[in-house]
């Protein structure tokens, strides 16, 4: 088995640090959570404050509070049901719901400095 990248934009910041410490009750060694802001949020936001686009964007990301969160984790491909799993429980709702957010996998290559079992 190999491992994989499993990565979260939900725009249910409320539940990011759950979904974390969920992801590792799971098995996942370690979690990453990002603030992130959506291109489409940004734009719909400036547009209800009346503002240009390329003029504002900065301004409008200092001034929003709605961001998503990015989670990212490396797992061994036998984890990624789970952690999808635990993403979908923690939200109580299925991620092919609108305004949910998405989950995407992807192949990795090599992978350095990951110590299994890790709880620090």
């Amino acid at each position: 088995m190999g491992n994989k990248l499993v990565i979260l934009i939900t725009t249910h910041i409320d539940k990011g640090l759950d979904i974390a410490q969920a992801w590792e009750d799971a098995g996942a060694a370690g979690v990453t959570l990002i603030e992130s802001f959506g291109l489409h949020r940004l734009r719909e936001k400036s547009r209800s404050m009346e503002l240009q686009l390329f003029v504002s964007l900065a301004q409008v990301m200092r001034e929003i509070e709605e961001t998503n969160h990015t989670l990212l984790s490396v797992v061994d491909e036998s984890l990624v049901d789970s952690l999808l799993d635990a993403a979908t429980q923690v939200l109580g709702r299925d991620l092919n719901q609108p305004d949910t957010g998405i989950a995407f996998v992807l192949d990795v290559d090599r992978v350095v400095g990951i110590r299994p079992g890790r709880k620090d």
